[in-house]
């Protein structure tokens, strides 16, 4: 799948009951948990930013890439 995940989760039942006129959400647990649960993205986020090839990189697509450049070079000769 090539996502990463983070070991935590939030939900807010009645998400329409916790926001204010304003649109911003009301100071409650269930805000507490939200500021966490981005918080850990966002820490997640700058672990892996400018590490796209090594955590993309993938066995079974090396070889089939492999293969290919020996299948173009057998073509060749």
């Amino acid at each position: 799948m090539r996502m990463l995940t983070i070991p935590n989760q939030s939900s807010v039942p009645m998400a329409y009951k916790e926001f204010d006129d304003e649109g911003r959400m009301r100071p409650s647990a269930y805000y507490d948990r939200v500021v966490d649960v981005m918080e850990e993205l966002f820490k997640l986020t700058l672990l892996t930013r400018g590490r796209t090839d090594y955590l993309t990189d993938r066995y079974s697509e090396r070889n089939e890439r492999a293969q290919k450049a020996i299948d173009r070079q057998i073509q060749k000769i």
